[in-house]
């Protein structure tokens, strides 16, 4: 079965099953849960500068992501709470949580995992982004590549240009080789949305046409799925069809398969009567064992003239994708979490979702079965809204048919009894294992659900992978690719005559004859380019490769793409590709999309030109093909 095929028969799934009647919300009886409760599970600061360590928790800060690759091997991203919680990475390994990096840390993070010991941080940016006297933005618009239990790179961009690097809000991974980052809409006077690709060897841009701002980045099975915010002003460089019902969800195609994105539409998610796409804010997404997840809230206020949205949750399976709670689900004024739409403020009784988390099933609840999976929600409540910082977290657990079964409000009545106070509204939710999750709150603290019979059997096993165990914190960032090496003010100190070293005997340099050095150059990737059209309508495109490189032809009418070839790889020398055009759509201009994957050769640049011709986009422009189908030379 096709991909678009299969994407239709999902939206035909989700129409049918939002059709077939109401479904109850209200409070059912205790579902199977082992026994799990929760617990604040908060871990002590790290060692001081001066060897001595507190006794006493603190709050790490914002957390803006936690991510488990296994249950005992989890991770999370913390602006720090100066001077004692510098911003960083945590991590934990079945026992309990510490300090992995006290650098690459951010404003509000994102982390991807890429294996086993590989992972990516969306993090704050340093001071030298910007060559003017601006202050430049920092917050959440850099890139730090994990790996063996060091920081292997960090990407990065200078301010203030057309092409700068946008906040991100979302990251995932398929595998190491293929990576995805989103975030805001390009700057002003471009269309589209923030997008970078890692490919294994290198970081490049690959913005969405659609100029929604992306906010979560998941991946599901073999694919990965982003969540977008829509707004009317939106700029686009493709129009949405039908441009009345544009998507919130998008999917991002396997490499090589063109258009590498696509929309899940009709009715993900479906709008109550009246309700401008606007009025509903983005999807939080999870990813579970048997289905993908996504709850968003109301726009308050209310867009003009738009019917008040609900708190909306879809869920998305191999049988077909539901929306589970929100309009068509139930008989009206009875969602669960939207008591009263349109109202806000301190005494409206609506709640929001702040995060949501599918948690896997367990052998009591079915394992492996759809019906099995539940999900729990963070929510926060407009009588807590001005007393946030110091506010319980709620949290409720969601069955996969919308019913919702526990509410509980942290810290527990049991911990309040000891003295617990309120340690902040729910923010960040995970679940790596039936009956083990951990929520993270507003103000840095962490819960953990978990069985009174103890951990899991994964997790009673600590985690010994030295990437993760290091006695110290990673402190070393290298410097940031993208953006140029900072000259120091001053000569560094000389200290050739400190006390200690050895007598220097070597021949002064004056006396060693060194030949110049040769300088060189890399030759350009592509060279020996030529077109032209066979049988009226397809174009064959022959070039030069000076080394093994990925290549990818992309016709465009003007900003659109009318054609294009999946991305191939070929190994150095002369080669072709060939592309069907249609007359109907006759392309303006075309563009060779190209990598390189092995280094290129060099030249020695004495009586030569030093130009070279780097990777990316080359556009191959033609005067015939402008004017319409004809020879192109």
């Amino acid at each position: 079965m096709s991909r678009r095929l299969r994407l239709a028969l999902l939206a035909l799934l989700l129409v049918t099953a939002v059709g077939a009647g109401p479904l109850a919300h209200a409070a059912s009886a205790e579902e199977p849960d082992g026994g799990a409760a929760w617990h604040l599970e908060q871990p002590l600061p790290p060692e001081l500068p001066d060897g001595q360590k507190s006794t006493t928790p603190i709050g790490l800060g914002k957390i803006g992501d936690i991510e488990f690759w296994a249950p005992n091997r989890g991770l999370l991203i913390t602006a720090g709470n100066p001077p004692t919680i510098p911003p960083g990475v945590w991590a934990y390994n079945g026992v309990g949580w510490h300090e992995l990096a006290a650098v690459c840390g951010a404003t509000d993070g994102r982390i991807a995992w890429a294996g086993p010991d590989e992972f990516w941080t969306v993090s704050d940016g340093r001071p030298g982004q910007s060559n003017v006297e601006n202050e430049p933005p920092l917050q959440d618009n850099t890139l730090c590549h994990f790996a063996g239990g060091e920081v292997v790179g960090s990407y990065a961009s200078l301010a203030f240009l057309p092409n700068s690097y946008q906040a991100m809000h979302g990251a995932a991974c398929l595998a190491p080789s293929d990576c995805w980052f989103g975030g805001d809409p390009l700057p002003q006077g471009q269309a589209g949305a923030f997008q970078l690709h890692w490919d294994g060897h290198a970081l490049g841009a690959e913005p969405h046409p659609q100029g929604h701002a992306i906010e979560d980045l998941r991946r599901f099975g073999d694919e990965i799925y982003e969540s977008v915010r829509l707004k009317s002003d939106d700029v686009l460089s493709e129009e949405e069809s039908p441009p009345s019902e544009p998507a919130d969800v998008h999917l991002i195609e396997p490499e090589g398969v063109a258009p590498p994105f696509v929309s899940l539409k009709p009715g993900v998610p479906i709008y109550s009567a009246g309700e401008f796409p606007e009025a509903l804010d983005f999807l939080h997404l999870s990813s579970g064992t048997s289905a993908l997840w996504g709850a968003a809230n109301p726009v308050l206020p209310t867009p003009k003239n738009s019917a008040p949205a609900e708190v909306t949750v879809i869920r998305l399976s191999s049988g077909g994708a539901t929306q589970i709670v929100g309009p068509t689900t139930e008989p009206e004024g009875s969602n669960p979490f939207t008591k009263e739409p349109g109202t806000e403020g301190p005494r409206s009784p609506n709640e929001a979702v702040s995060s949501i988390a599918a948690e896997p099933p367990g052998e009591e609840e079915g394992e492996g079965t759809t019906a099995g999976e539940s999900a729990w929600v963070g929510l926060r409540s407009g009588p807590n809204s001005s007393r946030e910082p110091i506010a319980p977290a709620l949290v409720a657990r969601l069955s996969s048919t919308g019913t919702v079964g526990k509410r509980e409000q942290l810290p527990s009545a049991a911990e309040e009894a000891q003295g617990v106070g309120a340690k902040g509204a729910a923010d960040k939710l995970t679940c790596p294992a039936p009956h083990d999750c951990w929520l993270a709150t507003t103000q840095g603290w962490l819960f953990h659900l978990s069985t009174p019979a103890g951990r899991s059997a994964e997790e009673a096993s600590p985690d010994t992978d030295p990437a993760f165990t290091k006695a110290q914190p990673i402190t070393f960032r290298p410097e940031d690719q993208g953006v140029p090496a900072q000259i120091p003010d001053a000569p560094p100190v000389d200290n050739s005559g400190l006390p200690g070293e050895a007598p220097n005997t070597t021949v002064p340099l004056a006396e060693v004859a060194s030949p110049e050095p040769e300088l060189r150059t890399p030759v350009p990737l592509l060279s020996n380019i030529h077109t032209r059209l066979v049988h009226g309508t397809t174009l064959e495109l022959r070039f030069h490769l000076a080394a093994r490189a990925r290549v990818r032809l992309l016709a465009k009418r003007r900003a659109r793409v009318v054609a294009s070839t999946p991305m191939r790889t070929f190994v150095a020398g002369n080669r072709s590709l060939t592309l069907r055009l249609d007359k109907r759509r006759w392309p303006t201009k075309l563009d060779l999309q190209t990598h390189a994957l092995a280094k290129l050769p060099t030249v020695s640049t004495r009586g030569a030109s030093s130009t070279t011709v780097s990777t990316g986009f080359f556009s191959l422009d033609r005067t015939p093909l402008l004017t319409g189908p004809g020879p192109l030379g």
